[in-house]
């Protein structure tokens, strides 16, 4: 998110945190070396909390005097909450809506209870377990599962994230494949999939009704809001239109699966009115 004209605030992804931080340094030495002048900090000494669901916002409210119904879904602002000093996001990775909080680690712990606290015990402390399942649900891509480094936007869905001066300038990290993929469409695509007998899991098979492979599912499970399973994999292009119908193999067993359009549970991305 760009702060002000000379700042920008970044959070990688905890996976890729190594080559993230290699890459982008690698870039910044090459560009201070032509007379540019770029610096960073890196916050090791923040921590990260995710505040997520209806109750959210009401809940942060209380611990800081910023008017939160002004911050639309990914707005950005560094506020005071509870005392301390925060980077404050509105979002999230669950579907709902929320906030990412990142906080000096050594006031993490107090600004936790204070959140559990203000909210009467309605709030609770949550795993990676139930964001597992709340972005799955939200069709969210969850890296080294549905989205990989040989995977391209066009592939995975996500050809949004491509700006519009990208796709007609080109001259990016992988301009070429992913140029030529929307110009002529991609040979896999993402899918959203319910199924019939156990959840599928990642790797799970993705047959023809005549037995042919003809992808893999990337991530699976049971849906706590649908009771239903859902999961997510990328099938031929062509087998990707919601209704087409092929089977999953779990243990060996094949059960029927249909595609079908992602979100399964509608997002509740916040707007201000």
């Amino acid at each position: 998110t760009k702060v002000t004209d000379q700042h920008i605030y970044l959070v990688v992804n905890a996976g890729c945190r190594d080559k993230d931080l290699a890459h982008i340094g690698e870039h910044m030495e090459a560009f201070n070396k032509k007379g540019g002048d770029v610096k960073w900090h890196v916050h090791d000494e923040r921590s990260l909390l995710a505040l997520q669901g209806p109750l959210a916002a009401p809940t942060l409210q209380l611990l800081t005097k910023e008017d939160l119904s002004k911050m639309y879904f990914s707005d950005f602002k560094m506020i005071d909450i509870n005392g301390y000093a925060c980077f404050l996001t509105r979002t999230g990775y669950t579907g709902e809506d929320g906030f990412e909080i990142s906080v000096p680690s050594e006031n993490a712990v107090d600004l936790a209870k204070a959140l559990l606290e203000k909210s009467e015990g309605k709030v609770r402390l949550t795993g990676l377990g139930a964001r597992d399942s709340l972005r799955l649900e939200a069709g969210l891509c969850l890296y080294g599962n549905d989205m990989e480094q040989h995977i391209t936007p066009v592939e995975a869905g996500l050809s949004w994230a491509i700006g519009k001066r990208r796709k007609a300038e080109g001259g990016f990290l992988g301009a070429d494949v992913i140029l030529k993929q929307l110009q002529e469409g991609p040979k896999i695509r993402r899918v959203g999939l319910l199924s019939q007998g156990p959840p599928p899991r990642s790797h799970s098979e993705i047959v023809s009704n005549s037995g042919e492979n003809i992808g893999e599912v990337t991530s699976g499970g049971f849906s706590p809001c649908l009771k239903k399973n859902i999961a997510m994999g990328y099938v031929k292009s062509g087998l990707h239109k919601a209704g087409t119908e092929f089977k999953v193999v779990v243990r060996g067993k094949s059960y029927d699966a249909v595609v079908t359009k992602m979100p399964f549970v509608p997002t509740k991305y916040y707007k201000p009115s």
